[in-house]
């Protein structure tokens, strides 16, 4: 792995881990998420400190460069995460679906009670 991939890998992980700390401090991000992407750029240090292990993970795996390694494997960690995501958003939205039907029964009850009156 060359030295700037190194270089560029230390960066953008210490970037990374700035910015999720600021956000915690703001309030702007749950700790799930915040821990998900400490843990991505502990793994982008991890292997820019010691290139050999994924040199040793690449050839395991019968990737001849040790580059197209590294962005497969974050590429795939990177949609697992989206997958997750979009699984909670599909939660989210039959939650809001659910509430949104709880919300106008209730009012439509209201209404009907007031007109009874």
């Amino acid at each position: 792995m060359s030295l700037v991939l190194r270089i560029l890998l230390i960066f953008v992980s210490l970037v990374t881990s700035v910015f999720m700390i600021k956000r915690i401090r703001q309030s702007k991000v749950q700790i799930e998420d915040t821990i998900f992407w400490i843990i991505f750029s502990a793994l982008l240090i991890i292997l820019s400190i010691f290139p050999g292990l994924a040199d040793w993970m690449s050839n395991l795996i019968g990737i001849y460069s040790t580059v197209n390694f590294i962005f497969l494997f974050f590429i795939f960690i990177l949609l697992v995460k989206m997958f997750l995501m979009t699984v909670r958003i599909s939660q989210m939205d039959n939650k809001i679906k659910e509430l949104t039907h709880k919300i106008a029964i209730d009012e439509n009850l209201e209404e009907h009670k007031q007109s009874e009156e």
